[in-house]
């Protein structure tokens, strides 16, 4: 019933009978089929994340691990300590070889012999041709420049001369009787071609009208009629039948995954609980009950007088290696005294420093005169 009243009020309160019967059968058979689904997610939810705590995270570290100590450390390795010192010595072997050199040669070979070649030009050819471009090219120039204005302009007078009398002759022997042809004889012949021709399209488009309207209302009453009252009376009936139903049905799969939830989270629940009872306490009760204080009475009588012996031999055979490097370190050095002698002991440098002062007293003088 809270169901129902949910869901009428989800869905605006009026709904018809077909909705209403349509409704409980499909929840229904939509819960049996959703349940054991939803039980198998979420065991595999479970197993999943069960899976990735304890194998695959654990898994994937020790892999990555192990990509890096088989491929990245040895490159690593390679890179800093053999190809980074070879490509320095490289580097400074071709800079010794090649660049000191070529650099030398470019400041104190070439570049004299360049300034020598540039100078050696200037004089030799851009000084001469200089003195040719302004003292004869240019005078030659300027000459030749002032004939071809004269003659241009005795041409360009003879050119507007025959220019004129060639307009004349056009004029008067093409345009005048082309102007003549078109406005006493074309003229009017276009206009009739237009006027037959604006004739015979009227008669065309009202012989393709009357025929376009034939078949349109052909088409309308054979086609279009028909389609629309399939759509109308057929088509929307039955789609609105179908928008219910699926909407019902997935408002059903949303319920029935929401309460199969709640039926999975108790099984779990269950089925943890009964799993903690039966295997979980009685192992935790075991260790503590049992193991720890097992555990506590080995470590008490077993592994601490154990660990206080070892330390104590440890200790003992510390002290006598270190007595045997002391033994050892003293037989060196009575054959180093006997096959070398004594060491010299050195001896403190004059530094020639002066002398502090003196404290003045009433019978010393500092001054030069009174000075003892």
């Amino acid at each position: 019933m809270d169901l129902e009243k949910a869901d009428g009020r989800a869905h605006g309160g009026g709904e018809g009978c077909l909705v209403t019967a349509i409704r409980i059968p499909v929840r229904i058979v939509v819960l049996v089929l959703v349940v054991p689904v939803r039980m198998v997610w979420d065991a595999l939810v479970v197993t999943g994340r069960w899976l990735n705590d304890a194998l695959f995270r654990p898994l994937g570290r020790a892999l990555l691990w192990l990509g890096r100590a088989v491929f990245v450390w040895p490159f690593v390795g390679l890179w800093r300590y053999v190809l980074t010192p070879l490509g320095r010595a490289t580097v400074w072997l071709g800079r010794m070889l090649f660049v000191v050199p070529a650099v030398w040669l470019y400041r104190w070979v070439l570049t004299p012999i360049g300034h020598g070649l540039v100078w050696l030009g200037n004089v030799l050819v851009v000084v001469p041709a200089v003195f040719l471009y302004r003292y004869v090219l240019t005078p030659l120039g300027h000459a030749v420049m002032w004939v071809l204005r004269g003659v241009g302009l005795v041409l360009a007078a003879l050119g507007a001369g025959a220019y004129a009398v060639v307009a004349w002759l056009v004029r008067y022997l093409v345009v005048v009787p082309a102007v003549w042809l078109y406005t006493w004889v074309l003229t009017p012949l276009g206009h009739a071609i237009a006027w037959c021709a604006r004739g015979v399209v009227w008669t065309v488009s009202m012989i393709v009208t009357g025929i376009g309207m034939a078949l349109y209302w052909t088409t309308r009453v054979l086609f279009e009629l028909p389609a629309l009252a399939l759509w109308r009376w057929v088509l929307v009936p039955v789609g609105r039948v179908l928008a219910v139903i699926g909407r019902e049905i997935l408002d059903a799969l949303g319920h029935a995954w929401r309460i199969a939830g709640h039926l999975s989270l108790a099984v779990g629940r269950f089925l943890g609980t009964l799993f903690r009872w039966i295997f979980v306490e009685p192992v935790r009760w075991v260790y503590r009950s049992v193991l720890t204080p097992v555990g506590h009475a080995v470590r008490d009588a077993v592994l601490r007088p154990a660990a206080r012996a070892a330390r104590s031999v440890g200790r003992a055979t510390r002290q006598a290696l270190a007595s045997a490097r002391d033994s050892v370190r003293q037989a060196r050095a009575d054959v180093r005294m006997m096959l070398f002698g004594e060491p010299r002991q050195p001896q403190l440098a004059d530094r020639r420093e002066p002398p502090g002062r003196e404290t003045r007293t009433l019978g010393s003088s500092t001054t030069a005169l009174t000075k003892d």
